[in-house]
C-alpha cells in the first residue's frame, strides 16, 4: 500500500473513531427535589447546565436567552435570578460555567421550569445548538398541569405524569416542532450520572450504552422504560429552518426539545 493511501486510510480511521465517539449535548433544569410535600421545605434549588450526562462533562454556557417557570397557565421570567457557577467532571482540568437560582413554591400546583439558551457553536459538527429543556415540580399534591405546553420553538409534552415514578415505568411524551407534531423524530436518551443520591455511577461497557436512541411515531410519541433511579433526559433532534452566521458563513442549527424525569426505586 502507498504512503498515500495509508494517510488516506488513517485519515478515514480517525474520522469514523470521532464521530462514533461523539458524545450527546443535553441542556439540563435540575431541581433539588421534583415533588414538594407540605412536610418539605418550600424553598427548590434548580441548576441550569449544558452537559454530556452519562459522562458528567459540562460545557461553556452562556447565560440564558429565557428562563421561566409556568404554573397555573401563567409564565413568570425567572432570567434575572440566574447566578452563575463553576463545575466540572474529574476528567476535566478546566472548570466551565453553568447557571442556579432558589425558587420558593407558594402555591399547589405542577411547576414546569424551562430553558432556552443562547446558540452552542459545535466545531466537531459544525453546527449551532439549541436545546429547548424542560422539567416539572409538583406541589402539595395539586396534580394539574403538568402536560400543557410552554410555546417554545421544539418542546416534549410528557404522555405521562412526569413525577412520582419507580425505577423501570415507561415515559411516554410527544415531540412537537412550531406546535405540531415532529414524525419519526430521533430522542436521544442519557441517565445522568450525578444525579443526587447516586452511589454508583453507571459505566458503560462501550460507547452505544452512553446515549440509548429511539424513533418517534409518525405523531412524534415515543417512549422507554427507565433502569435505574436517578434523573434522565429525553432530547429530540431537529434541523431548524433557520440558519446562523459563523465567521460570516451561514450555518445549520440543531434545536433539541429536552425533557427531564427522576425516577425512585421501589422499596
Amino acid at each position: 500500500m502507498s504512503t498515500m493511501k495509508i494517510l488516506i486510510f488513517s485519515a478515514a480511521i480517525t474520522l469514523l473513531v470521532l464521530t462514533s465517539t461523539a458524545a450527546a449535548h443535553f441542556g439540563t433544569v435540575i431541581p433539588s427535589k421534583n415533588i414538594v410535600t407540605p412536610e418539605d421545605s418550600c424553598s427548590i434549588a434548580l441548576e441550569v447546565k449544558f452537559i454530556h450526562p452519562m459522562e458528567g462533562q459540562y460545557m461553556e454556557m452562556e447565560k440564558p436567552k429565557k428562563f421561566g417557570v409556568l404554573h397555573n397557565n401563567t409564565k413568570t421570567d425567572l432570567l434575572p435570578r440566574l447566578v452563575a457557577a463553576k463545575g466540572n467532571s474529574p476528567s476535566q482540568s478546566e472548570k466551565f460555567t453553568y447557571w442556579k437560582t432558589d425558587y420558593q413554591i407558594k402555591r399547589p400546583g405542577d411547576y414546569t421550569f424551562y430553558v432556552e439558551p443562547k446558540p452552542y457553536w459545535e466545531p466537531a459538527e459544525d453546527l449551532f445548538i439549541v436545546h429547548y429543556t424542560k422539567v416539572c415540580v409538583n406541589a402539595f399534591g395539586l396534580e394539574e398541569g403538568w402536560d400543557e405546553k410552554i410555546g417554545l420553538e421544539t418542546e416534549i409534552i410528557p404522555k405521562t405524569r412526569p413525577y412520582g415514578l419507580w425505577t423501570g415505568n415507561l415515559f411516554t411524551g410527544q415531540v412537537l416542532v412550531g406546535g405540531q407534531p415532529a414524525a419519526h423524530a430521533e430522542v436521544e436518551v442519557e441517565y445522568l450520572n450525578e444525579s443526587p443520591g447516586n452511589r454508583s455511577a453507571l459505566q458503560p461497557p462501550s460507547n452505544p450504552f452512553v446515549t440509548q436512541v429511539v424513533i418517534a411515531d409518525a405523531d412524534g410519541v415515543f417512549s422507554y422504560a427507565m433502569p435505574k433511579a436517578g434523573w434522565w433526559g429525553f432530547s429530540a433532534l431537529n434541523e431548524a429552518g433557520w440558519k446562523l452566521k459563523k465567521d460570516g458563513v451561514e450555518k445549520g442549527v440543531e434545536i433539541g426539545a429536552v425533557y427531564w424525569v427522576h425516577t425512585v426505586d421501589i422499596p
